[in-house]
């Protein structure tokens, strides 16, 4: 099983961008390393044309330069869900996928998931 490492930074960036898009979905782009099955998540960036809406986040993957460095998208859920959604999973980038909930608050609105919808334990460094 992977195990996730993210900077604190993050998070705070990821929860910060979520309540300046609210009441609309905001995304980001997840940079980092992969070695094996450690995941380590060292900073976000917001994707070129990226879409926010109500209800959905978007961008345009054929748009992205070749990059393998970005492991992975975050994007917010304005409803307070922290469960993927089969719209999530159907349109995943990369090896994880960082959920935030409204309010956006702290650690206790963050999930990571895989490309099943696992939800995989994390630890902010």
């Amino acid at each position: 099983m992977e195990k996730v490492f993210v900077r604190r930074r993050v998070i705070n960036s990821i929860l910060s961008y979520a309540k300046a898009c609210h009441p609309r979905e905001g995304i980001l782009l997840l940079r980092g390393k992969i070695k094996g099955d450690i995941i380590r998540v060292e900073d976000v960036e917001v994707p070129p044309l990226s879409v926010r809406g109500e209800g959905f986040s978007s961008f345009p993957a054929y748009m992205l330069p070749i990059d393998f460095s970005i492991i992975g998208t975050a994007h917010s859920h304005p409803s307070g869900s922290l469960q993927p959604s089969a719209e999530d999973l159907n349109h995943f980038y990369g090896r994880i996928m960082v959920i935030v909930a409204y309010p956006y608050e702290s650690e206790a609105d963050v999930i990571v998931i895989n490309r099943r919808g696992e939800i995989l334990n994390y630890e902010v460094v």
